[in-house]
């Protein structure tokens, strides 16, 4: 059994996916690496998947299928994936070597000792092409370094510390048994990935390494201010997923771990507000509004502790003048942290 599978979603990737590609070859044959060609027709993508396939035999595997989008790429890698663990990284990402190295051998050594853990979390790097600067996102604040642990050990992730799907190696297993399968055609699946999973991990381990390198700065990214408020629905919709999932805090009996939740799914419902609001459309502030009275209907108690704490309580209406902060608090993150 391979010890990693890496997932490589590509639509009309092949300017950029040969850089990703490479990066991961550096695990050598401990990986397995599925190259998704999610339906491209624009560029020679599905070809350069080939390449590889025929270059790299037992290393690399061209998956072809017809668009699904992001989501339905990640789960064919999810199907198809033989490793032990199972990562993505998107096409236009790319992994440190060093790092990679560094991981694929703590990886081997949790098999040679028959030790469980369920999630490897490192660092991940916003690489911000729009001025060449680099920001990393590390957790040594947060979590215990280089031993494996349980919920009960974590600490607490400052608003710029979410798990993301840059930092998180899941194992195989955990994803399959969680039941996860990511919508069609949808962006933003990728609060989902990280999401519904985490209730089935009882075991983690922190390497403080800079894995992930995020590419950031291309103005059609699907992070992109305006990118996103266009695609508001789909960003609702994710959303709404997340508040379904689970009900907190009574669904996930680990008190810390139903604290993390709450705040992931307050952070989501924080940034689809401000979307909202940003647009600055009386159609969209209606969408607002009933975000948050759906949410109070579904599932009362939840929406409670999510509104009282600070993330939902300048989201929600009817809390409308203090729209003003809530933007400009917003613009400040951004300028500090250059998420998008």
């Amino acid at each position: 059994m391979k010890i990693i599978s890496f997932a490589v979603p590509c639509y009309n990737s092949a300017q950029y996916m040969r850089k990703c590609i490479d990066s991961l070859l550096a695990a050598g044959d401990d990986a397995e690496i599925l190259i998704v060609d999610d339906g491209s027709t624009k560029d020679e993508t599905a070809a350069i998947a080939d390449e590889y396939e025929k270059n790299y035999p037992g290393i690399c595997r061209a998956i072809h299928q017809e668009n699904g989008g992001h989501g339905e790429a990640v789960n064919a890698g999810l199907r198809n994936a033989t490793g032990m663990y199972y990562k993505v990284v998107d096409s236009d990402d790319w992994l440190d070597k060093d790092s990679l190295l560094e991981v694929v051998e703590k990886l081997k050594q949790f098999r040679r000792n028959r030790q469980r853990v369920d999630m490897l979390i490192c660092n991940y790097v916003y690489e911000h092409v729009e001025d060449g600067t680099s920001h990393v996102v590390r957790y040594t604040n947060a979590l215990p370094q280089r031993k494996i642990f349980g919920w009960s050990s974590v600490g607490h992730f400052r608003p710029d510390q979410n798990l993301l799907m840059h930092s998180v190696i899941y194992r195989t297993k955990v994803l399959r048994s969680s039941g996860l399968c990511l919508p069609k055609h949808t962006f933003y699946v990728d609060n989902l990935f990280v999401y519904i999973p985490l209730p089935y991990v009882k075991t983690m381990y922190y390497m403080d390494v800079d894995l992930y390198r995020y590419y950031i700065g291309r103005a059609d990214q699907s992070v992109n201010e305006q990118v996103m408020i266009g695609r508001i629905d789909q960003q609702i919709y994710v959303n709404n997923l997340m508040i379904n999932a689970y009900s907190l805090p009574g669904d996930v009996k680990n008190r810390r771990l139903s604290k993390y939740m709450m705040k992931y799914l307050a952070m989501i419902c924080l940034v689809t507000s401000v979307m909202l609001v940003i647009s600055g459309t009386e159609e969209n502030y209606e969408k607002r509004r009933k975000l948050w009275s759906d949410f109070k209907d579904r599932d009362p108690k939840m929406y409670r502790h999510i509104r009282m704490g600070a993330r939902g309580l300048v989201s929600n209406p009817p809390y409308r003048k203090m729209e003003p902060a809530l933007v400009k608090g917003y613009y400040l993150a951004k300028k500090i942290f250059k998420f998008n």
